[in-house]
């Protein structure tokens, strides 16, 4: 029901929005002669003068934009019918119900678009949070420049408490920032040189030298409001229906209006009786209550899951997330952190220095994850490690390398047998290894076994308590995964999953998905890359830390930018919330419209009656819809 008058990015003060600024000067205009007729001290005359200036300014917003509707798109809105009605009331000489429909439907509807400019803008609020300007680092000087001016590979400090102007890498320094502008998440973050940062974040207590990566306008924060404006605009099937709905019911009832006025009279009955008739069910029939139920909280839903980090693309998917059944996540990177980390060192013959040394030696020039693990643990207990060379990555099996002249072996046990080394005494400490869902590796030399090394993804931190979150909301989760099964069993186990699907390959994943939506919608979750095919499927795709990831964005329904699973829940709940609060506001307006308009029709109120009626109940629908801003309390 927007005016389509170019107000949708206001930000200034409630009386000062145009239409409702109109409704304000009529009313101004109006209450007074309402008030020197009720004591008597006022002509009629005089009193309709008063009420002729009022009516065509409280009417100039919305009657135009009825008027352009029917000429533009041929379509009979709810403007039209208030049109209808204030003219209906002019011909019978009722000036004052028709000033008192202007300004009291003027009003409502400046109400309600006021409403929606600012929840549309609100996210745009964030924008204020990154400076305008910034000490840019030029030939060994600070020149403070406006933040609209960086280029990616210009350099700029930032100094404690100050926030960032915009995305970039950290090129000196370390220091914990605030993302919650960008992410949602209230902790701060330890960052150090190489990490990247966001528009908008505040430093904390060290200096910061930066390297953009992003302008001012294309940077993650900037991203973010244009998503969420861009899911504004798309429409759920249930607004959308109610549209369509909309533009049939409002012609239905300007014809039966026209109906009631003229078959009466054919009949012999009294027109003017029947023409006050048509013009009260004009006002009681009008559906605007109806129409703005899902648009303003659809709205409200989309922007209030930005602020929080979550961005929802459209009223369709915030829809859907009321309506989950399963939830189905990916492993690695999802419920736990992606990357191996070494949990064992047993040493035989040497010790656990020694081992580590041997294993990061070999393992130095390999970019594999587990290599990465190995050389990441030497160097954090402060292991001399030795030189090596002659490395060569042995594929789905190890690695090797020379050191002192001698060839090092370090891999799965599969390769030490190919080596034909008798690993006999070390099965049963490997199986066990192996049954606790840990990946085993050996390192040695020639015939010589000096060790075992075992490695495991961990579990993230909160994953237990958002899997419990979820079965407290009535929902059903599965894993899947691309791991042996027995290492899916031990995270299942260890974050409460109720099922799992292993040994996936992608396609597998979607043939799982597909499966699980014969019982009810799903929700997908997973990195938003490699498991897009997945995502797709769903029923809504939920793509996990995509902050400053456009790929993982695009390739989502809904994109947590914080690498929290937290946010998942708070996403269901705002999803229920909208969901719920379209339902009360289509069942109120439905009511008030099945009472408004027998009583009309009925002569049990009058023209003044409905309009005040009609337009407290389209306010009223407008403060419920806001509630979905908010997800409720777990």
């Amino acid at each position: 029901m927007s005016c389509g008058c170019g107000h949708q990015d206001y930000e200034g003060s409630w009386w000062g929005f145009p239409p409702l600024r109109n409704a304000l000067i009529a009313g101004g205009i109006a209450l007074p002669a309402w008030l020197l007729a009720l004591a008597g001290q006022i002509g009629t005359p005089l009193e309709n003068a008063l009420y002729w200036l009022a009516i065509p300014i409280g009417a100039w917003y919305w009657a135009r934009e009825g008027i352009e509707a029917l000429a533009e798109e041929h379509e009979v809105g709810i403007s039209l019918l208030m049109i209808a009605a204030t003219v209906g009331s002019g011909i019978l000489g009722l000036w004052e119900e028709a000033a008192a429909l202007v300004v009291l439907y003027g009003a409502a509807e400046g109400i309600e678009e006021f409403t929606f400019a600012r929840t549309r803008t609100a996210i745009r609020a964030l924008l204020d949070l990154a400076p305008k300007e910034a000490r840019l680092l030029r030939d060994g000087a600070e020149v403070v420049v406006p933040a609209a001016d960086l280029r990616p590979g210009d350099r700029f400090l930032v100094r404690p408490g100050e926030a960032l102007a915009t995305d970039g890498v950290i090129i000196e320094g370390e220091s914990s920032l605030d993302e919650s502008p960008v992410t949602g998440e209230s902790l701060p973050v330890d960052k150090g040189p190489g990490d990247a940062v966001f528009a908008a974040s505040i430093n904390g207590q060290g200096a910061l030298v930066v390297e953009v990566s992003a302008g001012f306008e294309d940077n993650t924060l900037a991203k973010i409001i244009h998503l969420v404006e861009e899911a504004q605009e798309q429409k759920g099937r249930a607004q959308a229906w109610m549209e369509r709905f909309g533009r049939r019911y409002s012609p239905a009832v300007l014809g039966s209006a026209a109906l009631l006025l003229v078959l009466p009279w054919l009949a012999g009955g009294d027109p003017v009786f029947w023409a006050q008739r048509a013009v009260v069910l004009l006002v009681a029939a009008a559906p605007c209550a109806l129409v703005i139920s899902l648009p303003i909280t659809m709205a409200a839903g989309i922007s209030g899951a930005g602020q929080r980090g979550i961005l929802i693309k459209g009223g369709a998917h915030l829809e859907h997330l009321g309506t989950i059944h399963t939830i189905a996540f990916d492993k690695t990177g999802t419920l736990t952190h992606g990357r191996p980390q070494v949990m064992d060192l047993l040493p035989l013959g040497v010790t656990e220095t020694e081992l580590l040394a041997r294993a990061a030696a070999v393992e130095l020039a390999s970019e594999h994850p587990l290599a990465r693990a190995v050389v990441e643990r030497a160097r954090a207990e402060g292991v001399d490690i030795p030189s090596s060379s002659g490395f060569s990555a042995l594929t789905s099996a190890g690695a090797r390398a020379d050191i002192e002249g001698e060839t090092w072996h370090i891999g799965k046990p599969t390769l030490f047998r190919e080596l034909d080394i008798d690993l006999t005494a070390l099965e049963p400490q490997i199986q066990a290894f192996e049954a606790e869902g840990k990946t085993v590796v050996l390192v040695g030399s020639g015939t010589r076994v000096i060790g075992l090394i075992t490695l495991q993804d961990r579990l993230r931190d909160n994953v237990r308590e958002v899997i419990d979150g979820l079965h407290r909301l009535g929902l059903r989760t599965v894993m899947l995964t691309g791991d042996n099964a027995g290492t899916a069993r031990r995270i299942a186990a260890e974050a409460g999953i109720d099922d799992i699907r292993a040994n996936l390959k992608p396609d597998d994943k979607v043939a799982a998905v597909q499966e699980l939506l014969r019982d009810g919608p799903v929700l997908m979750v997973g990195d938003g890359v490699n498991d897009a095919p997945a995502l797709a499927a769903a029923t809504c795709g939920v793509a996990m830390g995509a902050a400053g990831t456009d790929a993982a964005i695009e390739a989502a329904d809904i994109a947590l930018m914080a690498d929290d699973l937290a946010k998942l829940e708070e996403a269901l709940r705002l999803g229920r919330q909208a969901r719920r609060v379209s339902r009360q506001n289509i069942v109120f307006a439905v009511t008030v419209l099945l009472v408004l308009i027998p009583a009309g029709v009925g002569g049990l109120i009058s023209i003044a009656t409905a309009v005040l009626v009609h337009e407290a109940s389209e306010l009223l629908a407008v403060a419920n819809g806001l509630r979905a801003t908010h997800p409720p309390a777990a």
